[in-house]
């Protein structure tokens, strides 16, 4: 593809993650992604990327090299024995870098919000989202480093932290936008890893089955 059509492409993609993000991934047309994005050309989505799902996985997707990446730079420099701080900074940190990198107003953590609140997008999700060993380590490491936990209260416990991470940022993003608060992306993450950190290793007071197949965790 020329350098034309991936213009055309990356214009398309901040369209449509602006308009999903203000109104909801369902109230938004692919015709009005084209118009948001200076096109006349109304069939502009599935010309560059062959309907409205490949477009969506793209944008999820989109960012995610550089998060990886982070997130690797961040594991290699871990100590045998991390605790469960240091390993949540190194799954949480890479998002909220990112987040704190992109102009004002940006869009990216209301879009992801949007995605995971939406019941349809659940399947695209799962299909969308590739494995990485690093984090996947990770993951392994911060699940041995809590203790006695059964997998059913922590897969759980997981799930609400999911909602918690992007509900703040999606909150924190738009009031950044409102001039309401001084930016400190920095602040956010290291607040975030405490209250996940505070949720994860938290007593279990009464045993129950609540959330045992909870949609997957996507921090991207």
């Amino acid at each position: 593809m020329g350098q034309h059509g991936e213009k055309a492409r990356e214009t398309l993609l901040d369209a449509a993650e602006e308009l999903f993000a203000r109104y909801g991934i369902d109230a938004v047309s692919n015709r009005r992604i084209a118009e948001q994005a200076g096109t006349a050309n109304h069939s502009a989505v599935a010309y560059h990327f062959g309907g409205r799902d490949e477009l969506i996985r793209t944008l999820i997707t989109r960012h995610l090299e550089d998060t990886n990446r982070r997130r690797a730079e961040l594991a290699s420099a871990l100590p045998a024995d991390a605790g469960l701080p240091d390993l949540l900074a190194c799954l949480v940190l890479p998002w909220i870098e990112h987040l704190g990198a992109l102009p004002v107003p940006s869009w990216r953590a209301r879009f992801m919000h949007q995605i995971r609140t939406v019941p349809s997008m659940h399947g695209l999700l799962t299909g969308t989202t590739v494995a990485n060993p690093v984090t996947e380590d990770l993951i392994q490491r911060t699940e041995s480093s809590i203790g006695e936990i059964t997998p059913q209260v922590l897969h759980g416990r997981s799930w609400i932290l999911g909602n918690m991470v992007l509900g703040v940022c999606a909150d924190y993003e738009s009031r950044l936008q409102e001039g309401t608060e001084t930016p400190n992306w920095t602040g956010v993450g290291y607040f975030l890893i405490d209250a996940c950190a505070g949720m994860l290793a938290a007593p279990v007071t009464h045993p129950g089955d609540y959330l045992t197949q909870p949609s997957p965790v996507y921090l991207l």
